[in-house]
């Protein structure tokens, strides 16, 4: 990446464009794009998709379908309600995907001071407008900085107690351990990636791209995030390896994060 996915004047560019999407994954972003708009009509502002299928590096029967609603008012119950049947549907007529989720937003939130720096960065930069009006364009251009990191990932503490109890919760069938660790692994590897983001100066998605960038200023916890990056696309269900990432590489993770570049405003 000879320009570690920045413009030239060193702002992160926009990745994906509905133009990458494979052609095996065009029918189900078609329904989807039908779908949202029965389900969710006049009270959907814009929607938009993100992760590896509009960035075209989407693989039949592994990847999941990733959806960010922006409605017009705050999310209701009737909303999620709607969105986990719209989810569902989705995943069961389509097999060439594993999974589909959809993330819901109000507008305003998306466009709040509170939400400028991750919630706003992430519809700017990392999704791919869908339908309706582009809220990219009332948000500023982001560079690769302390601040962006911070407000990205430095909140991992509170992940890690929820991260334990749906461990100890779940039974230890790879049906119930996979989900956790794909989502688990991610997470925490997105996060080491953030912690050298400004040093590196650039921007990547790819897992295993951040893996290798967070081991040149990391090398003594180089191996266990490498490890991360290929269970976070091909998990299993091991639950000794998850309490391993919520007993070490999680806390020292998360302490290293705050004395770096300080914790994440608190959200309500």
């Amino acid at each position: 990446m000879p320009n570690k996915g920045l413009d030239a004047g060193g702002y992160i560019e926009r990745e994906g464009s509905l133009g990458l999407i494979p052609s095996a994954f065009r029918p189900v972003v078609a329904r989807a794009r039908d779908r949202v708009l029965d389900v969710f009509g006049a009270r959907l502002h814009s929607s938009y998709l993100y992760g590896s299928i509009p960035r075209g590096t989407a693989r039949v029967g592994r990847s999941d379908l990733d959806l960010l609603l922006a409605l017009r008012e705050e999310p209701t119950e009737a909303d999620r309600t709607d969105a986990r049947s719209l989810d569902e549907a989705l995943d069961k007529e389509f097999p060439q995907i594993d999974g589909a989720g959809t993330l819901l937003v109000g507008r305003e939130q998306v466009l709040s001071d509170l939400e400028r720096h991750d919630l706003g960065w992430f519809v700017a930069c990392l999704c791919t407008p869908l339908l309706g009006e582009d809220l990219a364009e009332y948000l500023p251009r982001y560079q690769p900085d302390a601040l962006l990191a911070r407000e990205t990932n430095g909140d991992l503490a509170l992940f890690l107690p929820r991260w334990r109890e749906r461990i100890a919760e779940a039974d230890d069938s790879e049906d119930a351990l996979r989900p956790l660790m794909r989502s688990m692994c991610r997470h925490l590897v997105r996060t080491g990636f953030t912690l050298v983001m400004p040093r590196w100066n650039g921007w990547t998605s790819d897992l295993t791209e951040m893996a290798e960038v967070f081991g040149t200023y990391y090398p003594e916890r180089a191996a266990q995030l490498r490890e991360a990056a290929v269970l976070g696309y091909e998990p299993r269900g091991e639950a000794a390896v998850l309490w391993s990432y919520v007993d070490d590489l999680g806390p020292w993770l998360a302490e290293e994060y705050a004395r770096v570049h300080g914790i994440k405003k608190p959200r309500p």
